[in-house]
C-alpha cells in the first residue's frame, strides 16, 4: 500500500482475485480469465496490472486447492480465512483523490465486492468515496473559476468533468443513504 493507505496497482489484482474466490470456489484458468477481462476492459492493456500468479497468493496462504491433489490450471481454489482478511483489508483501503484508471478500477472493484465486508465497514467506504468526489468536484470547481472564457475548449471539458463529477458524487451519496438506512 501507498503511505496514505490506498492501494498500488498490484494490491487491486489481488483484492480482484480474492473477492472472486470470496464470491465462490473456481478453477486456477477462470480466476486468471475473469482477471486479465476485467481489468483489461476498465482500464484496458497495462504493464502495471500484470496479475500477479496466483500462485503467489497460494504460498501465502490466502487461496488453497479445494483438494489436496488439484494441480495446474483445472484446479479449484478456494479463498481461506487468512484469505477473508486480505479481502477485508484490501476493501478497507483508501482511495486516492485523483480520478484516474486505476482508482476507477479500484472503485469498481469495491463496488463489486462492497458486500463482502460488514455493514459498518460498508457505509465507511461510502462515506470515503463522497469525500473522494466532494474534493475532486471542488478542485474542478476551482480551476473552472480561474479559467476565462476563451480558454479554448478546457472550459467546455472542464464543465463535462465537473457534470461527470456531479453524476458520481449523487450516485454515492445515494449509495450511502441507502446503506444507512438499513
Amino acid at each position: 500500500m501507498y503511505r496514505d493507505n490506498s492501494l498500488i496497482p498490484s494490491e487491486a489484482i489481488r483484492l480482484l482475485a480474492l473477492g472472486l474466490l470470496a464470491d465462490g470456489d473456481r478453477a486456477y484458468a477462470g480466476v486468471a480469465g475473469e482477471v486479465r477481462h476485467f481489468t483489461g476492459r476498465m482500464v484496458g492493456p497495462s504493464l502495471d496490472l500484470l496479475a500477479s500468479p496466483l500462485e503467489l497468493l497460494k504460498v501465502e496462504g490466502l487461496v488453497e486447492p479445494v483438494a489436496a491433489n488439484s494441480n495446474g490450471e483445472n484446479a479449484l481454489l478456494r479463498i481461506t480465512e487468512a484469505g477473508r482478511g486480505e479481502l477485508e483489508r484490501l476493501l478497507a483501503s483508501n482511495v486516492r483523490p485523483q480520478v484516474t484508471d486505476i482508482n476507477k478500477l479500484i472503485i469498481a472493484l469495491k463496488m463489486r465486492f462492497l458486500h463482502h465486508l460488514p455493514h459498518e465497514q460498508q457505509v465507511e467506504q461510502a462515506d470515503l468515496l463522497v469525500e473522494i468526489f466532494e474534493r475532486e468536484l471542488a478542485r474542478l470547481l476551482d480551476l473552472r473559476s480561474h479559467e476565462p472564457a476563451s480558454g479554448g475548449e478546457l472550459p467546455a471539458w472542464l464543465d463535462l468533468e465537473i457534470g461527470a463529477t456531479q453524476a458520481r458524487l449523487a450516485w454515492f451519496e445515494d449509495l450511502r443513504d441507502r446503506l444507512t438506512a438499513v
